[in-house]
C-alpha cells in the first residue's frame, strides 16, 4: 500500500510541475510581446498624418513673403507698364530709382525709345538711359548720371523683353536740393510718373 501511494503521489507531483512550468512559460512569452510591441511603438517613424500636423504648425509660424511697394504706375507705348517702387536719396548726392518693366504686347520689346536723343548716349541702347527727374517746382530736369566713357548708370535691358515678361531696372540721378521730395520720372514716350522721394538709410 505504502509503495502505490508512494507512486501516487510521485506522479500527481510531476503533473503539478510540469502544469506550473507550462503556465509560466506561457507568461513569459506573453510579457515578451508586450515589451516587443513597446519598443516597436517607440522605434516606428511617425505617421504621415502626424507629420502633416507638424509642418502645418511650422507653417503657420512662418513668416509670409515680402511684397514690393508701388510708388507709381504708367502704362504707354508698346503695351509696356513701367513701375516705379524706390525712390531714395543716398548719402552720396545722387538718387536711385528702381523698378519694374512689363511686356504686355504680343513683340518683342528693345526699350529703343528709351536710350535719349543725346550723342553721347548711342552707346546706351536698350536702356533707360534718356530717362530723368523732373522737379516741378524748381523748374529743373535731372538726366541719367553716365561715367567718362558715356555708359549711363542705369540698367541695359541685354536681349530685351519678351512678350508677358517682366524686367527689373534701376537708374541714378543727381540728388535735387534737400528740401525737394516730389519729382516726376520720365523716359521715352511714357507719361510722366510722379514719386516721392525718401531718405536713405
Amino acid at each position: 500500500m505504502n509503495i502505490r501511494r508512494t507512486t501516487t503521489t510521485r506522479r500527481a507531483m510531476t503533473a503539478v510541475a510540469i502544469t506550473t512550468g507550462l503556465v509560466l512559460t506561457v507568461a513569459g512569452c506573453g510579457g515578451g510581446d508586450g515589451d516587443d510591441d513597446k519598443a516597436a511603438k517607440k522605434s516606428s517613424p511617425t505617421s504621415p498624418a502626424e507629420q502633416g500636423e507638424s509642418d502645418d504648425e511650422k507653417g503657420d509660424s512662418g513668416d509670409a513673403p515680402a511684397t514690393d511697394k508701388v510708388l507709381a504706375e504708367v502704362k504707354g507705348e508698346e503695351s509696356i507698364t513701367l513701375t516705379i517702387t524706390s525712390a531714395v536719396r543716398d548719402e552720396g548726392g545722387f538718387v536711385t530709382v528702381s523698378g519694374k518693366v512689363t511686356n504686355n504686347g504680343g513683340r518683342f520689346w528693345a526699350a529703343a525709345n528709351w536710350r535719349g536723343e543725346e550723342r553721347e548716349l548711342n552707346k546706351n541702347g536698350s536702356s533707360v538711359a534718356g530717362a530723368n527727374l523732373i522737379d516741378n517746382e524748381g523748374r529743373k530736369k535731372y538726366l541719367v548720371l553716365r561715367d567718362t566713357q558715356g555708359r549711363c548708370l542705369c540698367t541695359k535691358f541685354t536681349g530685351g523683353v519678351k512678350p508677358s515678361q517682366t524686367a527689373e531696372w534701376y537708374a541714378q540721378f543727381p540728388a535735387p536740393p534737400e528740401g525737394t521730395t516730389k519729382v516726376d520720372f520720365q523716359v521715352g514716350a511714357m507719361p510722366p510718373a510722379p514719386i516721392e522721394l525718401t531718405e536713405g538709410e
